[in-house]
């Protein structure tokens, strides 16, 4: 068998008249994560996740670095159509790095992208599961999708459907892709409105998003989260009160604690 060739890098493949394509950079995107692997930061960045994940072991920083050098090189002569190519290649990877890098890259170019076909096209990686754990979804979140909300709010009206998907990722992005908009005190009724349908949800990670949600949307109207959580109180999860309940002074928090109790 004939050793894999190496892609050559940016700067090379562009003096020799051609303008390196999606698969191309998937593959030099891929070179760079092997040659920084570590397998002992890969073990112990397992603990973070209850569900086995596929790892390299490369920090949150040299991801968001690496993505920051392709995006750099590529800026550019790529549009928004390459990017989503090269997400299409590198989301279905299994490890959790590679996914980031396309997120990344795909955030910085997406802006340019009609927003309903953008969203779309990012519903369709959550529905095919190639965003199958929190740490994929809370990257695509507020890099690719919540800037398409700031864009076109229009666009509220269809993420406040997917609570209704089957699949959990979907689920969660809901409430995710809101954060960045409810802790300014944007879209706050949609906020609330995504919030009251999650509270059916018994699975944690939907639950932990959706107190996360609720704490943001407090950051800017204490008074509104608080009458919320006492109006639902017993119907909402234990978990999601806790964390919507974080930033309560202790006396205050207690109270909820014990006022919304079934």
């Amino acid at each position: 068998m004939s050793p894999r060739k190496t892609p050559l890098p940016i700067s090379r493949a562009l003096e020799n008249g051609k303008a390196p394509g999606a698969a191309e950079i998937a593959a030099r995107i891929r070179d760079m994560l092997r040659g920084r692997a570590n397998a002992a930061k890969a073990r112990s960045g397992q603990s973070f996740f209850k569900e086995p994940v596929t790892l390299y072991g490369i920090s949150a920083v040299e991801v968001r670095s690496l993505a920051k050098e392709i995006y750099t090189e590529v800026k550019s002569f790529w549009s928004w159509r390459e990017a989503a190519a090269l997400a299409d290649l590198l989301l279905p990877d299994p490890h959790l790095e590679a996914k980031g890098i396309a997120i990344l890259i795909m955030g910085r170019l997406a802006q340019a992208a009609p927003a309903p076909v953008m969203l779309r096209k990012a519903r369709s990686w959550l529905l095919a599961g190639f965003c199958d754990n929190w740490a994929t979804v809370d990257t695509l979140c507020p890099e690719v999708i919540t800037p398409l909300l700031v864009r076109s709010p229009g666009l509220l009206g269809r993420i406040k459907n997917w609570p209704l998907s089957r699949n959990r990722w979907i689920v969660r992005a809901s409430a995710v892709s809101l954060i960045p908009l409810a802790r300014r005190g944007i879209a706050l009724d949609s906020a609330y409105d995504i919030a009251r349908r999650l509270f059916n949800y018994a699975d944690d990670l939907i639950q932990k998003a959706n107190g996360w949600l609720l704490r943001e949307a407090g950051k800017t109207d204490e008074r509104r989260l608080e009458r919320f959580l006492l109006a639902h109180g017993p119907a909402i999860p234990r978990t999601t009160l806790r964390y919507a309940v974080e930033r309560f002074p202790a006396s205050r928090r207690k109270y909820l604690l014990r006022a919304t109790q079934g």
